[in-house]
């Protein structure tokens, strides 16, 4: 399937809002929204309109910039290729399922601080508009299996391979995770504040999930900076035993080197 086949996943009216959320998880405004996008001489080009608080935006394309992919699925990722000094840097990460879009867009300032976020939920015109609970840390707890797709921005054929991620409250009430995928497991620690999970107490390498509406949670360093990996994650609790959750890398040199979708099931409750 090619990636404009998989884009075409993605056409239809969908209906929702746009959800400006601070840092530190405050909602900021959310703004009811309709994006419409239409297939033109026989699905060769796309016209997607934005109708967003009394605006009217209309696009035209046929053709995908360098730094978007797509999954079979449609589920997409678009953003930044480069990280630069002196630069925004940012991505939207967007995942599908049946008659529901969930977009993420994560923005970070020219100094690298993690600015905003903005939180899209849509359902497609005619059909119910179905939302989860907001998400907290008990949700999640459990162990959970899924299959993982890894697909690249060079071509190469997709990586395909099995995760294990198990959640659990240690006796101090931390966060402890487990991620195994492939033949390498990764264990880290989280402190909970609210809504807010903190991995790693090096300031430096401090990554940060916040707990969103309607099942979703975003994943970010606090500050990007060079010579360092890092990675931008949404994740969405479809249902209660059903996950998703979209990865963006870059290397240490401020490449996108890789966009990985995984579905995941829970197996085991705590």
């Amino acid at each position: 399937m090619t990636q404009w086949e998989c884009l075409l996943k993605n056409l239809g009216e969908w209906r929702g809002s746009f959800t400006r959320v601070s840092p530190h998880g405050e909602i900021i405004a959310d703004t009811p929204s309709v994006v419409s996008l239409k297939g033109l001489n026989n699905n060769q080009t796309i016209r997607q309109i934005i109708r967003l608080d009394g605006n009217e935006k209309v696009l035209e394309y046929s053709s995908l910039g360098r730094g978007v992919l797509f999954f079979e699925n449609g589920a997409f990722s678009q953003g930044t290729i480069q990280l630069g000094p002196f630069s925004e840097f940012g991505a939207e990460l967007g995942l599908i399922y049946e008659n529901r879009r969930l977009r993420l867009v994560q923005l970070f300032d020219k100094n690298g601080q993690l600015e905003q976020f903005t939180l899209i939920r849509e359902h497609l015109a005619g059909t119910p508009a179905i939302q989860s609970p907001a998400l907290a840390v008990e949700a999640l707890l459990g162990e959970w299996q899924g299959e993982a797709v890894t697909i690249y921005p060079d071509w190469r054929s997709p990586a395909r391979y099995s995760t294990k991620m198990q959640l659990q409250l240690d006796s101090s009430g931390s966060l402890v995770q487990s991620l195994s995928f492939g033949d390498r497991t990764i264990t880290s620690t989280a402190t909970i504040n609210g809504s807010i999970l903190t991995f790693s107490q090096d300031l430096q390498k401090q990554v940060q999930v916040l707990l969103l509406p309607d099942g979703a949670s975003a994943t970010s360093p606090l500050k990007v900076q060079f010579r360092q990996p890092l990675f931008l994650e949404v994740g969405w609790l479809i249902t209660a035993n059903l996950r998703q959750r979209m990865i963006r890398s870059y290397n240490d040199k401020g490449e996108w080197v890789s966009l990985t979708l995984v579905t995941e099931h829970r197996v085991n409750s705590v």
